[in-house]
């Protein structure tokens, strides 16, 4: 192998790439403008310092720079993220999602592993970060039902995804970028499974810790401070009036409740000049029969999804509505967005009862729900008049929600802004994302071909539209990966890489193999927690395969270790998104992580120095 004398271009790389750094761990700066100025600089470098190799060819251009940002492992990675999108944005894991909350209240200690390894087990297939956030209200909900601070668990969800993410070639970008060079620099292809033994050890021993250990270690005594988890048990009184044909005609109440509205708390039923309240005994449902509901705004969300006919009877959306878009789409509620809005102070909503404001608001939102914190409300919705701090549940389009945002009598709650969920889109969904993955793990398809496949096929489709499918585009990725294979191109073209595995060779001279990965496993580890996991996995990847051929061992040894080791991104809450995610709704502190991510590295790289001399036969 030729190893480049050290030249003034390597110690600059060196430097840009210290400097990149140090901006990372300052995090003052966006990441998008510390990537993109670490690009310009390594462009201007190598344009005004150009380096020739022995047959003056240059040795590296802006070309080779650049080809970074249309590197295949990173069309991959967006083209996942688009997938992965798709099957949260259609509701696809929600029915799961259900059985395990509805389990927590008889097993919920049982439901907490259960979650967590079906967690481990989906990361590895699919982007983590949406299943984080999906997971995210459910541990918080089990773990009120257990009496017990979501901190204590939301922690261990963000890890076990990470552990996941460790086991199969998509289960993580870093693994598709580590992936992508090895194949450019070592003209060696990882299969989908080829690390899967390895990393399912190194998950079963981390899920064991996070079992086990961590929760000695957690915080016990934070409050959620997440917005979002805050309002999952917040109901709405919704009416629903039973015209002709309705499908809940005739249907009769069991031991007091009506099981076709479960999730669905019926408050009253007004017959005529009778009501009937709760228990409701022998008591059937007929034509002209008014439901006064209380329910979540997702339990809503699912009749309206599932149930076509609920969204016609609600009190505010007319059956012209519906009529009308379902003539325009056979899904009479695509493209309808529930929103939640609050009645303002010397609002002229005040005063005004929802059937005098016509059951909707300025710009055209029908009004389906209100929430009122100060008392239970057991009338007609018609009669309800609306008070100032009132929060109302809404459906509209795009344009109608916008005009909301305009408006002063009402303030529109702008995390609240969701679409319906297409039941027929989710069995789309979930179709084109097992695809992606059969194509892939079969290798019928490169990765980066089935995944942009996925991510055209969940546009056309019509489970995303082109606007939903760009907002799940990260560029912090975009660039981050970018600038990332910029600063490894040029380590690789100066002899950066050869030089930094000849010293660390030559520091741990006369060592065994044993002795060296297991130093440059921990040596990743540290940098994946200062640096980002991708940036950490990049640049270590050229300087592994240098080191495996200067102690005459096979690169993939040295490659899947950087894989493992540039996941183990559990010491801070920058080192991976997902530990940003809970950061906030399990109010934990910087030296949280430190804590218990500290020890769980320690532990998989014991683990690791034991199991890779066996397994790799070293």
């Amino acid at each position: 192998m030729e190893i480049l004398e050290p030249s003034v271009q390597m110690w600059l790389s060196f430097g840009l790439i210290a400097v990149g750094i140090f901006f990372y761990v300052l995090d003052k700066y966006p990441m998008e403008l510390v990537s993109l100025g670490i690009i310009v600089a390594l462009l201007l470098l190598f344009h005004f310092m150009p380096l020739h190799g022995e047959d003056d060819k240059v040795l590296i251009n802006t070309r080779s720079l650049l080809e970074g940002l249309a590197d295949p492992a990173l069309i991959s990675i967006l083209a996942l993220l688009v997938v992965g999108h798709g099957i949260v944005e259609t509701g696809a894991l929600d029915s799961p999602v259900k059985i395990l909350i509805r389990l927590s209240s008889t097993y919920p200690v049982a439901v907490i592993v259960l979650s967590l390894l079906v967690v481990m087990f989906i990361s590895a297939f699919l982007n983590n970060t949406p299943v984080v956030v999906i997971f995210i209200p459910i541990m918080i909900t089990l773990a009120e039902n257990l009496g017990k601070s979501p901190s204590i668990y939301l922690m261990p969800l963000s890890f076990v995804a990470i552990l996941g993410g460790m086991t199969t070639l998509i289960g993580s970008s870093t693994n598709l970028l580590v992936s992508e060079s090895l194949r450019t620099i070592g003209g060696i292809e990882l299969g989908f499974f080829d690390f899967a033994i390895p990393g399912i050890f190194l998950a079963f021993i981390g899920f064991l810790y996070v079992l086990f250990i961590a929760p000695y270690i957690l915080p016990k005594d934070r409050t959620a401070s997440n917005k979002d988890t805050q309002i999952t048990g917040k109901q709405f009184i919704v009416q629903i009036d039973l015209a002709e044909g309705n499908s809940l005609i005739g249907h009769k109440a069991v031991a007091g409740m009506f099981p076709i509205l479960s999730g669905l708390t019926v408050q009253m039923i007004r017959r005529g000049t009778k009501s009937f309240l709760p228990p409701f005994d022998d008591i059937s449902l007929e034509k002209g029969d008014q439901l006064i509901l209380a329910a979540t705004r997702k339990e809503l969300t699912d009749k309206i999804a599932k149930e076509h006919l609920l969204l016609s009877d609600v009190k505010g959306h007319s059956e012209d509505d519906s009529k009308k878009t379902d003539r325009e789409d056979q899904v009479p509620y695509r493209g309808q967005k529930l929103v939640e809005v609050v009645i303002m102070q010397e609002s002229k909503l005040a005063g005004r009862t929802l059937a005098q404001s016509g059951f909707s608001l300025p710009g055209g939102c029908k009004i389906l729900g209100i929430q009122r914190r100060s008392r239970m409300i057991r009338t007609t919705i018609n009669d309800i008049k609306l008070e100032s701090n009132d929060t109302l549940l809404a459906l509209g389009n795009q344009q109608e929600i916008q005009s909301l945002r305009l408006n002063n009598d009402v303030l529109m709650l702008e995390w609240s802004a969701k679409e319906i969920p297409i039941i027929a889109d989710m069995w789309k969904s979930m179709f084109i994302f097992m695809s992606v993955v059969f194509l892939a793990s079969t290798g019928i398809l490169p990765i980066a071909i089935s995944s942009l496949l996925g991510a055209f096929a969940m546009i056309v489709s019509g489970c995303l539209s082109v606007k939903k499918a760009t907002s799940a585009i990260d560029r912090n990725i975009f660039l981050l990966i970018g600038a990332a294979l910029a600063m490894g191109t040029s380590l690789q073209a100066t002899g950066g890489a050869s030089y930094i595995a000849m010293h660390m060779v030559t520091l741990l001279n006369g060592a065994s193999p044993t002795v060296i990965l297991s130093a440059f496993f921990l040596l990743i580890a540290f940098m994946t927690n200062i640096l980002s996991n991708n940036a950490t996995a990049v640049l270590f990847t050229p300087i592994a395969i240098n080191m495996a051929h200067e102690i005459n061992i096979d690169p993939f040894i040295f490659v899947t270790t950087v894989i493992f080791a540039a996941n183990c991104s559990f010491a801070t809450p920058m080192g991976y998104k997902t530990n940003l995610l809970v950061f906030g709704p399990g109010n934990y502190k910087f030296t949280d992580f430190i804590k218990v991510g500290v020890p769980l590295i320690l532990v998989l790289w014991i683990s690791y120095t034991f199991f890779a001399p066996w397994y790799y036969d070293l």
